[in-house]
């Protein structure tokens, strides 16, 4: 009969010693990863909290972008000449120190030789620095000037 052991009465302690040891075991591994998790949700709900009447709170923005009517970096052709031409932006405002990290992470997407520049930016003349770059650039048609300037 394969079965044996169930019908066994008895232990044996060195069965005992392992049966306890694994269940130890057990218990160690799922309050480990309990406790683990407990603080990472901890900061997660926190992180959301404390957003939400912040300046980061950008839900509304997410959401326009989500609608599928304005364009996002996914929306970047994958032609030579494109590519180029927002490498070639990117590199120009990234070396410019007098630009804020807000303007110098502005999104730059080109479709066909047209330049979209799009997200917050310091001031006036930061937008209109971005989008003389943008058009001075060789292979640009056009720049469609999305980017929003913030509020003090």
């Amino acid at each position: 009969m394969p079965f044996n052991y169930l019908e066994k009465e008895t232990l044996t302690i060195k069965e005992i010693t392992m049966s306890t040891r694994l269940l130890l075991a057990m218990f160690t591994l799922t309050g480990s990863f309990i406790m683990i998790t407990g603080p990472v949700r901890a900061e997660q709900n926190a992180a959301i909290y404390l957003a939400a009447d912040s300046a980061l709170e950008n839900t509304e923005i997410n959401v326009r972008d989500k609608d599928n009517t304005t364009l996002t970096p996914e929306d970047q052709k994958e032609t030579k000449k494109d590519i180029k031409i927002t490498a070639h932006i990117r590199k120009t405002v990234v070396r410019d120190k007098s630009l804020s990290i807000d303007a110098q992470n502005a999104k730059i997407i080109t479709r066909s030789g047209v330049v979209t520049l799009r997200g917050p930016v310091e001031s006036e003349a930061e937008n209109m620095k971005l989008q003389d770059i943008a058009r001075q650039t060789p292979g640009v048609m056009q720049v469609n000037n999305q980017l929003e300037i913030k509020a003090p």
